[in-house]
């Protein structure tokens, strides 16, 4: 079902995990404005963290179709969608992409649990 390799799904979480948990980071979950381009002025900040730059690279590193399925993932673990309505939260993830995928994903408050989330509701699990 999935074209993202889970294990590399597993991987970003245990990544963001590790980014989420640092002190210095913060992320706001709600933008003062519309306007405001609030997750690039806050990963600006952490353009030198070795782990903030592993996450990055591998989201970057990924085909569009599979930065489709990641932010999809997302979206389903969050619950904007339920894992039967897949197809359309990755029509809708393809519909919305562009090259700054990663740094959306990155700003998002909650993202290892999300992703975990969506992991076990389509069937999978980061467990060995």
């Amino acid at each position: 079902m999935l074209n993202i390799n889970p294990q590399t799904v597993c991987f970003l979480i245990d990544k963001a995990r590790e980014f989420h948990a640092k002190e210095e980071v913060t992320i706001p979950e709600m933008t003062t404005s519309p306007s405001d381009d609030w997750a690039m002025q806050v990963l600006a900040d952490h353009r030198d963290d070795m782990t903030y730059g592993e996450l990055h690279s591998t989201i970057n590193d990924l085909e569009p179709d599979q930065q489709v399925e990641l932010v999809a993932l997302m979206w389903v673990g969050r619950g904007d969608y339920d894992a039967d309505e897949w197809d359309a939260a990755t029509q809708n993830a393809k519909d919305e992409w562009n090259n700054r995928t990663a740094e959306y994903v990155i700003a998002t408050p909650l993202l290892a649990d999300y992703l975990s989330e969506a992991l076990n509701q389509l069937g999978y699990s980061c467990e060995e």
